[in-house]
Order: C-alpha cells, then structure tokens, then sequence
C-alpha cells in the first residue's frame, strides 16, 4: 500500500518555473539551467580529483571508467553498494582497465544502506548510480558535503522525491557545484545537430510529436533462498516501484526528454492507460508491461508516448512534425524545403557527458543539468500516475502528490513496503482504483 506524507507546502507549475529556471544576476545558461558561478577550490584546478562511485552495478561501473576516460586526472578513491559482491565486481573490472587510476583499499569500501555518507566524505566528485529510487537521498547528501555530481536518471520515483531534489538543486547552484544528469541523448552529437536545426525553424513549429521504447523487457534475476524479501527486490529492483518508477519513469524517460528539449518546455496535464498483459509472472514485481499517455503542453501540442515491454515492434525513437516538414530525432534525419540527414561523426555519448563534466570540474565552468533532469523525470511520473489512475491529471497536482513510495527507514531489517501473497504474487495497480495524488 502506497504512504501518503505531508507535504510541507504546495508546489505549483509556477513556482516549479520560478525556482528551477529563474535567471540568477550574474548567472550563465549552459544547457537551458543557468548556474551561479563560484570561486571553486585551488586543488580542483590542479591536484588529482578524487571521486567516489555509489552504485557498483553495471551502469555504475560504466559512468566510473568514462570518468577516467575523460583526459583529466580522476582517482577513484572509494566506493560504496548495498551488496559486497556487485563492489567486488565493479572494483576488479574498474582496477583492470585503470590501474593507475584505482585506489580504493578495503577500508574505502562500503557496503550497506548507509555507506554513501562515508564514500561522499572521501570524495571531490561523486556519482550516483544506484536504483533510482535511492538518488534524492543520495543527491542531497552529495549537496550537503559540497561535492560534485553525476548522477543517472530518473532523478526520483514519486513526486516527494522530485521536491527533495528540487531542493537540494537549489543548494547545488547556490554553491556553484557542477552537477550532470544521464540523459545522454543532449550530448549525442546528431541529436544535437537535428534538435538545433529545428529549433532554427527547418520543419516551422511543431503541430505535435510521438516518442517509443518498445520493447520485449529487460532482465529478472531468479530468487536465491538466502536472500530476504528486501535484497529479492534490490536485486530485481527494475521490477518495484519504490526502486524504479516503472519503465515509463527508468527508460522511457529518455524519450519524453528528448522531446522536451525539443519543444524547449515540459507539460502542463497528462492522460493515458496501460497495464499488465503478457510480462505477467510472479518475477515481474508489481510494474506494468505497457503504458500509452497523451502529454499536453502549454501551446496546445500534444506528445503521443508508448513505452511497453512485449514482444513484436521494438522500437526506441522520437518524432517530430511541424507545419513546414517533420524530424526523425533518432534518425538524425529532416524533412522540410529540403531533405537533411546527419553525417557527421557520433562519438559515445557517455563518454561525452562526463568529458563535459569534468571540464567543467576542472577548469571551473558552469554547469548544471538539474533543470531538465528534474522535469523530465517529473513528466514520467505524471504519465505513470495517468496510466494507473486512468485520470486527466495536471502537472500542479502531480506535483504535490503526497504519495511517497519509499520506506520510512532503510535497514536490512526493513519490510519493503510491497509484499508478495501466499503464491509470491504482488499487488498489481489496477487502474481508476490507485490513489496516486
């Protein structure tokens, strides 16, 4: 059963605007946030930068080897996971592609639910790669200590989340911290050349625009006897919503950014449906295996979005149409007065936004991707709240949702705050009867 918590004041779309976007006296824009710009420590402009990775699955390990990739002096110099065999893995991987750059003796290895404040405390420079629904907990302590970051998306599960890290974004730029955000399609090279030709004018003004990720599913990973009902859904977190958000909030997330970036705002109300039909076992948790929303923007336009995850038309893409032509985002292609594709070099993404990052890092540039990391994350937690409510909801009140997903206290000793029956089965939503605000 969903908690419902207090909210401490109501956050409307306004105030959302006005605290996430308000230009600052002396602020720079870099990616559509502006940032306030710090006098940052001397020892970042030339002493080795010392990072530490929370999170040691396998995208956590990937953002740690783009870290040390980037041509900056990067020392990973400790790390943190609930689980000592994903630290383990992540550490032997890490240590063989960058010996010279991993120092993490077993004293700066921390496992549990509480090992972050200790890794954080170690580190110029963190990231953040847990299950999501860790990342406000995670990101406000980061904040707090005045590090760094980089963490993936989503940035919450539920909307309590999203106002936690609106939050701590606010202290994020006030200190001047560099803060990047996984949404790696806005450094994709051919994402950013179609998306600036439409903003040009190539295709006129958008009418109305769709965005997939369709596909079969993603990975379950069988229960073990030993392990309790909390590591269960750790290790298969993809599969609960206190972890994850459901794979409109995870993966499809990409998609609607895309398309907000493109039209250069996010909704203003929501409607859609889904369910649960074909991915249906009791190894796949409580999330459902399709969802279709309507998103509405403030000009009138509509995105029309699917996410599923059944076998058939897999299909991962973004579409534009406007009065004059129309854009194919992944493609890389536009068809307007004249006929465009992308040709030009498509260096790795990943790679990309942590070059970005640690440059930053380095030589004291602005930079802060907290702005559209938070709305685009909000925008799938509205489409979720659609589909399993089967309600028109508005963005204010999607906002100020109470519902709060996570559990008060996290401990090996925590109830998780869904539970199988007697055959191993999780309450699914069934839509029109899930409070959601």
């Amino acid at each position: 059963m969903k908690r419902k918590k207090a909210s401490p004041s109501s956050v409307s779309r306004r105030d959302f605007l006005k605290t996430s976007s308000a230009v600052v006296a002396g602020g720079i824009l870099v990616g559509g946030f502006p940032s306030i710009v710090r006098a940052q420590t001397p020892e970042l402009t030339k002493d080795p930068i010392r990072l530490a990775l929370i999170g040691c699955g396998g995208r956590g390990t990937g953002a740690a080897n783009q870290a040390m990739n980037t041509g900056v002096d990067v020392r990973l110099v400790a790390m943190a996971d609930a689980f000592p065999d994903r630290l383990a893995k992540s550490l032997e991987t890490l240590s063989g592609a960058h010996p010279s750059q991993v120092d993490v003796p077993e004293e700066r290895r921390f496992v549990g639910f509480d090992g972050y404040k200790e890794a954080i405390a170690l580190a110029d420079v963190v990231i953040l790669t847990t299950p999501p629904g860790f990342r406000p907990l995670h990101f406000e302590a980061a904040v707090e200590a005045g590090k760094h970051v980089f963490m993936e998306k989503p940035v919450a599960v539920d909307a309590p989340g999203i106002r936690k890290v609106l939050e701590a974004a606010a202290k994020a730029k006030e200190k001047g911290l560099k803060v990047g955000v996984g949404f790696q399609r806005r450094h994709q090279d051919g994402y950013v050349e179609t998306v600036k030709r439409i903003h040009d004018g190539a295709i006129g003004e958008t009418v109305s625009s769709r965005c997939y990720w369709n596909s079969g599913g993603v990975w379950v990973k069988p229960r073990q006897p030993e392990w309790t009902e909390l590591e269960y859904q750790m290790r298969n977190w993809y599969y609960f919503n206190w972890l994850c958000g459901d794979h409109i909030v995870e993966q499809h997330v990409h998609n609607i950014d895309v398309i907000n970036w493109v039209k250069g705002a996010f909704p203003i109300r929501a409607q859609g449906q889904g369910g649960r039909q074909i991915r249906t076992g009791i190894d796949h948790g409580q999330i459902f295996d399709h969802h279709f929303v309507e998103f509405e923007y403030a000009d009138g336009t509509r995105l029309y979005s699917q996410c599923r995850h059944q076998p058939g038309w897999n299909n991962v893409s973004e579409f534009v149409q406007g009065t004059r032509g129309k854009a194919s985002l992944a493609g890389y292609e536009i068809e307007g007065e004249e006929l465009w594709k992308y040709s030009g070099d498509n260096p790795n993404p990943y790679q990309i936004e942590h070059d970005v990052l640690f440059d930053a890092i380095r030589n004291n540039k602005v930079h802060d991707e907290t702005d559209y990391g938070i709305k685009s994350t909000m925008c799938g937690i509205l489409g979720r709240m659609c589909t399993y409510s089967n309600q028109m909801i508005s963005w204010d009140d999607a906002l100020a949702s109470t519902v709060d997903l996570a559990p008060d206290v996290l401990s090996w000793e925590s109830v998780p705050p869904v539970l199988p029956d007697a055959d191993g089965r999780y309450p699914i939503p069934e839509p029109g009867k899930i409070d959601v605000l």
